[in-house]
């Protein structure tokens, strides 16, 4: 019974709502992790060339390129850990309310049987 109370108290419409956004964005995070790892790139880069200076170059490039890159992923991975820290606080809330109703709802189990107990002595 302490479930479903639970369960109504969830915003369903919120959170289906929100699903596809997170999934989308674990996905790409997901994704974004498993790309070959930069060291590939700029062990292509660092072949022996003529011109030691343009490798340098094309390693500052790959660096820069990779540095993008990864701010952009740990900005997706900070939006998709707000959005499910927000909707943990409201999974929360709602065990908390739903904590204070049971108590409630015992305090009223434990009046009624100390009334019905009453009311059997007396007759």
């Amino acid at each position: 019974m302490g479930w479903l109370s639970a369960l109504r108290l969830v915003p369903w419409s919120e959170v289906i709502e929100a699903a596809p956004g997170l999934v989308r964005g674990a996905r790409r995070i997901f994704d974004r992790s498993q790309e070959l790892p930069a060291a590939e790139a700029l062990a292509e880069a660092t072949a022996p060339t003529a011109d030691p200076t343009a490798a340098l170059q094309a390693q500052v490039q790959q660096l820069t390129a990779r540095l993008d890159e990864l701010t952009a992923q740990q900005q997706a991975s900070a939006g998709l850990i707000e959005t499910l820290s927000e909707h943990n606080a409201r999974l929360v809330e709602a065990v908390q309310t739903l904590r204070l109703q049971l108590r409630w709802l015992t305090a009223g189990a434990a009046v009624l049987a100390v009334a019905v107990v009453a009311l059997a002595l007396r007759g």
